[in-house]
Parts: C-alpha cells; structure tokens; sequence
C-alpha cells in the first residue's frame, strides 16, 4: 500500500470528457464542414489534449524528481531528506496542479465575457509557456520550487480550457450535431492521455537524463494552437448576443456550416437574444438566489463533483498495483498502462442515446465494476483473481468514457442560457478540481483505512449520482434552449405553477381591458 504514498496523484484524470457520441456521430463530424472540423481540431489540440496529456506525463519522471528533489537539499543545505519528506515534496508538486485548475477555472468566466471564446483560448497560451519555460530551466537552476510554479500555471490553463473549450464547441456546433462536435473533447483528451503515456516510456523522454524536456514538451501543442486557431471565427452566439453584431454572426456561421445559414438556427439565436437583451452576464453567487436556474445548477454542481467523487482517478493509480500483483515486471507495467489509457477511445463505438441515459448507465456499471472490484480484492489470494482486478480496471474507465466524462462537460451550455453559461461553467469547474485535490489527498487514508473495502464510498458516489440523474436531469438531447428551460421550470417552481398560470391569465385581462378602452 505504500505505492499510493508516491504516485496518488499521479494518475491520470478524465474530467470534463465530453459527450459519448457513436458511429453515426463520428460519421457526422467527417461529413461536417472543413472549417468546423479544423476549428475543433485546433482548439482542442491546445485545450482537452494538454489536459490529459499533462496529467499523464507526470507517471514517468516520479523518481528521477523525487531524487532531484533529495540532491537539491543535499547541495544546498547538506541535509538528507527522509522518505516521507520526498514523498510530501512529490505530493505537492503533482497536487498543486489541481488548485491551479481550481483558479484558471475561477478566472475563466470573466475572460470569456471581455475576450471571447476563440480570444480566451489563444491568451490561455500564456499559461502554458511560462510553465514551460519554469519546467525546461528547473533542472539547470537546481530549483524544484520552479517545478512546483510549472505546475500551478499549467494547471491554470488546464482550468481555464476545460471551462472555455466546451463552451465555444456547443456554441459553434449546429443544435443536431451539438454531441457530435463535442465529442472531440473526449477524443483529444484520450489521445493527449495515451500521447502523454508514450512520451514518457524511458525510450523516448522518460529517462533520467530527459525528463525536464519531458515536463517542456506541452509546449509544441500550444504552438500549434497559437498557429491556427486566430484562422477561424468566433463563436456565433457571442459574436450576436454579447457583441451584438449580427452581420459578424451570420458570417462566422457560413464558415462553420460551409454555406448559407438555415433561418431556423439564427432565429433560435435572436430568440435567446430576446430573452437575455438587457441582462449582463451572471455572476456565480447570483445563481445561488435564481430560482429559475436552482436545479439546472444544483445538477451541474452534483454531476461535476461525481466526476471526480466516483474514484476513476484512483482507480488508475490502483492500476499499477494490480499489475505488479498480477506478476508483471516494472519494464512491462509501463506498457500495460498505455492500455488503460487507450480504453477512452471506446467511446467512439457507443451509440448515441442520450445525455441522461448514457450518465445513469454510466454511473451505474461503475458502481457495478467497484463492487466487483472489491471482491476481487477480498479474494486475492486465489490466483486468477489479480487478472479479475485488472478486468475490472478496464471495465470501470469503459463505463465512465461512456458516461460522466463524455456527457459532463457539455451540459452547462444546454442547460444555461447565455449570460449565466460563464458563471455556471465556473461552478463547474471548480468544483470538478477542488474535488479532483480533496479525493487525492484522502486517497491514501481510505486505502490504509478501509483497505479492500477503499472501492465501497465510490460505488456509493455512483449510484447516488445515477439515482439523482433519474429523478431530476431532463434529457437535452437535440433540444433548444427554451425546451430544456420549460422542463426545468417544471421542478423549480413545482407547485407555483398554478400561481403563475392565474398571474398570466390576470395580466392577459387586464392587457384586453386597456386595448378595450
């Protein structure tokens, strides 16, 4: 159990994957215009992908830091640090990461209303190469501590993607391929996961004398963005309903759709413009008081800290563990993992059923998977039980690409009208990294405590979670705004519903009455 000690944070994370789109949506996207296609492609490349590609590449180098770690306090002060001093200093410096999420996630919600969408993602970059610059000198200037700053800004820009990047997919995307489009959130982060895992194999950047360049490399993605993305429009519903210019919307919408826009999606853009005109955007503890968004926010802060919650990053920590356990040597573990990662590509072959079908069935054979798991974990002196474990392994993070992570990230754009979308993407957020910190850091006294039984509280997060999506989340699927609202209005005002009808039907007569005379 002590391997949790050194690499709890370690493990990678999924949060914020976007919608588990199938074939047919993957068919859709190729079929989409160039330019939408490029557009995704170019900011997710410096978005969702850095995003798992920084969180993975942090395996490899966990020993050679941890020994530079020691080296520094030996020149410096002559001291020689003991194990758990290490393992402190190591727990920090992949820890902190999370809390940079948490304030990139705080400060993404202002950016995009002064910047844009497009404009918030290209000055994100600024995060990204200071932290990268901090990583590449920290071994030459003996510091760790440079290491440590590295990771608070690349956490920020982990944060401020994370929120900005579905936000301008869904608000880019036509209503019918709303999924489709978001679903390469998932893809990249996948991709940037399995990436960073085979970046770090000792053959290539993984090895002592590398691993600064290693902790550097998220650099050549962020280029790439800076490249391409000011080629493409800003998102369509901004350019309308927070600038104003609709001659500008119309044109970034012919980009995007590879021709001339169909009337029935612009208007569903100036009937939003109607119901927002004259409303500045949203400030996060103003939701808390609208009665009018309480379960639209009261499900995003629900599902986004069960993203987290549900135990998926420590099951990939556990993952490791179970492979040594299995009999596997340390050269062949780290090939194995690759395979872990490779799993989130599954959600290209999952049908397109639904947002809420596809969370609750999610959420419920994680729950199914942890159970199994923990008996496994009981048994383990039978032989083939490690083998059960390692299936378990796989199952669990199939379930959650199918689910959470694919249909998260995506649910405050449908569910928030356009000036409470920033904030509500901010409470999002934050919860989504303070609860990916608070759950790595009692990680490991759940192991030492409840030991085969550590599984048990996140099977209960899931069927929780699956039990409250089933009584509360409407579907969105293919739906327009003011559809989802009315559904919503259904439960934020139950049993007001008469009140409001005779309050109509009063001002109605009384309007009759005035035109009457």
């Amino acid at each position: 159990m002590n391997y949790f000690k050194t690499s709890v944070f370690s493990g990678k994370s999924l949060l914020c994957r976007q919608d588990s789109a199938g074939v047919g949506a993957v068919i859709s996207l190729l079929l989409l215009p160039g330019t939408l296609v490029l557009m995704v492609a170019s900011a997710a490349i410096g978005g969702t992908l850095q995003y798992g590609y920084n969180l993975a590449i942090m395996n490899a180098p966990t020993i050679f830091i941890q020994a530079f770690i020691n080296e520094t306090f030996q020149q410096r002060w002559d001291i020689q640090l003991l194990d758990y001093q290490v393992t402190l200093l190591w727990t920090i410096i992949v820890s902190i990461f999370s809390l940079g999420g948490l304030a990139g996630a705080l400060i993404a919600g202002p950016m995009t209303i002064r910047f844009g969408r497009k404009n918030c993602l290209l000055l994100n970059n600024i995060f990204l190469m200071s932290g990268a610059l901090f990583a590449l000198t920290s071994r030459a200037a003996r510091s760790f501590e440079m290491i440590i700053i590295s990771r608070v800004l690349i956490g920020i820009n982990a944060g401020i993607s994370m929120n900005v990047q579905p936000m301008y997919f869904g608000e880019s995307a036509p209503k019918n391929l709303r999924g489709a489009v978001s679903l390469s959130s998932a893809v990249f982060t996948a991709f940037g996961v399995v990436l960073g895992q085979v970046v770090g194999l000792r053959e290539i950047l993984g090895s002592e004398s590398c691993w600064q360049y290693l902790l550097a490399s998220n650099a050549i993605p962020g280029f790439i963005q800076l490249l391409s993305l000011p080629w493409f429009p800003e998102s369509p519903r901004f350019l309308l309903i927070d600038r104003g210019d609709k001659e500008a919307c119309i044109n970034a919408l012919r980009r995007l759709r590879g021709g001339e826009v169909q009337s029935s999606e612009l208007d569903e853009i100036l009937q939003e413009q109607d119901e927002t005109r004259g409303l500045r955007p949203s400030r996060p503890w103003e939701l808390l008081t609208d009665r009018s968004v309480r379960w639209q926010l009261i499900s995003v802060v629900i599902i986004s800290s069960a993203m987290q919650l549900c135990g998926n990053d420590s099951i990939y920590v556990y993952a490791s563990y179970v492979f040594k356990e299995a009999g596997l040597s340390n050269d062949q573990i780290q090939y194995v993992t690759i395979g872990t990662g490779t799993c989130e590509f599954t959600n290209l072959l999952i049908e397109h059923v639904g947002r809420r079908f596809m969370l609750m069935g999610g959420f419920l054979l994680m729950a199914i998977w942890a159970i199994v798991f923990t008996i496994a974990l009981l048994l383990e002196h039978i032989s083939w039980m490690p083998y059960l474990s390692m299936a378990c392994i796989f199952t669990y993070i199939l379930s959650f690409g199918m689910g959470p992570a694919g249909v998260t990230g995506v649910l405050p754009t449908e569910i928030f009208n356009q000036t409470a979308r920033p904030a509500a993407y901010m409470v999002a957020g934050s919860m989504m990294w303070l609860n990916l910190f608070v759950v790595g850091m009692i990680f490991p006294f759940l192991v030492s405590g409840l030991r085969e039984y550590c599984f048990v509280p996140f099977a209960v997060v899931c069927l929780s979670s699956a039990l409250y999506i089933s009584l509360f989340l409407p579907e969105t699927k293919g739906k327009s705004l003011s559809a989802i609202t009315q559904e919503f209005h259904k439960i934020n005002f139950k049993g007001h519903d008469k009140i409001f009808e005779s309050q109509t039907v009063y001002q109605q007569g009384q309007a009759c009455l005035s035109t009457a005379f």
